[in-house]
């Protein structure tokens, strides 16, 4: 039968990758970030499968996705990470969400609002040790914690970073990252200010860099069975969630010498069968990977012909005749393929972020246990 491309969401692989984590770090709280729908393998549906394994710290990026998990009726604690908005704070305190104070003026603003009958959400405070994005400025922080220390009725319980270089090979600009944030954890110390929460973390942090005085371990594509860069240690045996696959619609006789596709870059070598994928860079199949691209079909791998259309895209199945109606994969893995998406994203000069987020248009996300 013909479909739209699928995108079949393995649950229990998400399950076993937490618990991959959760046993290498085992005194530390797993924060799993559900971020852009799970970074699109389906927030709600994989915040309760991971709740259910016994997560209990989850992150997004909005109030928006915070609600939204709150309405499945998720019960862990939620961080966002996007700047705060004052006038969503009430929002925050009836639906349980930690915010980010990341600028100095964010405490002068959350004061006024309590002093005129507000009540204080959670927050965490982020600083800013050389990602040059959200976060006090390193050299604010000492003076920002210790207004903390004046605004007791802030309800301030953590503290954390993010890295920008954590997954590369070259760790010294990381390394200099942590040594800021002990610096401030130090300073906080001897102002008598302490945090319940800490962390320091994402998905190359975890394989590269020590956790030791961190509370929580935020974790995010290594959840989804991807590795975050080719320079990290693989030592943990993750497996993608996301198995991304698409229907032939059509296969057809071409010569030697046919031209495939726009611009007609690919040609036939051989008299071959061309077969019509219906799948295309609306949906979120790259579309640099028509270079040197391929897909797997009944375990057997089969270039990709020319450029990706919006919708569509050609395989050469050379002597292999496949029904219409017969899916091949895309990326992902099933019981006798894989293709990772790691492999992609490297062809293409890309991240494995970028391509599982791309995920949409008319994919039809199913769900497996």
């Amino acid at each position: 039968m013909i479909s739209n491309p699928k995108a079949i969401i393995h649950l229990d692989r998400l399950c076993a990758n937490y618990e991959l984590i959760k046993k290498k770090f085992p005194n530390k709280q797993i924060m799993s970030v559900v971020k852009a729908n799970a970074y699109g393998h389906g927030s709600v549906e994989c915040a309760l499968a991971l709740e259910k394994s016994g997560c209990n710290s989850f992150a997004v990026f909005t109030i928006d996705e915070g609600i939204e998990l709150r309405n499945a009726d998720v019960q862990s604690e939620i961080l966002v990470f996007s700047r705060m908005d004052i006038h969503r704070l009430s929002d925050a305190v009836k639906n349980n969400l930690i915010l980010n104070i990341c600028d100095k003026s964010d405490l002068l603003e959350i004061d006024n609002y309590i002093n005129n009958g507000g009540i204080s959400p959670i927050f965490h405070l982020k600083v800013d040790t050389g990602m040059t994005r959200l976060g006090i400025d390193y050299n604010d922080a000492f003076e920002t914690i210790k207004k903390l220390k004046k605004y007791p009725q802030i309800n301030c319980e953590g503290i954390y970073s993010h890295f920008s270089t954590a997954d590369e090979g070259d760790l010294s600009y990381a390394l200099n990252q942590l040594e800021k944030f002990n610096a401030i954890l130090k300073l906080a110390d001897e102002v008598g200010v302490s945090f319940k929460a800490i962390h320091f973390s994402n998905s190359g942090a975890l394989l590269n860099l020590n956790q030791n005085r961190m509370t929580h371990v935020r974790v995010g594509m290594m959840l989804y069975g991807a590795y975050p860069s080719n320079e990290v240690p693989q030592e943990l045996i993750i497996n993608p969630v996301m198995e991304f696959k698409a229907s032939i619609v059509q296969v057809r006789r071409a010569l030697s010498g046919t031209k495939v596709s726009y611009g007609g870059v690919y040609k036939t070598k051989s008299d071959t069968n061309i077969g019509v994928i219906q799948c295309g860079f609306a949906d979120g199949l790259p579309r640099p990977w028509y270079k040197g691209g391929f897909v797997s079909f009944e375990g057997r791998s089969f270039e990709i012909a020319g450029r990706i259309c919006m919708d569509q895209f050609m395989v050469n199945f050379e002597e292999v005749e496949p029904a219409i109606g017969d899916e091949v994969l895309l990326f992902g893995s099933n019981e006798n393929e894989k293709i990772k998406m790691e492999t992609i994203a490297n062809h293409i000069d890309s991240t494995p972020y970028v391509i599982s987020t791309s995920i949409g248009g008319r994919t039809e996300r199913i769900f497996k246990d």
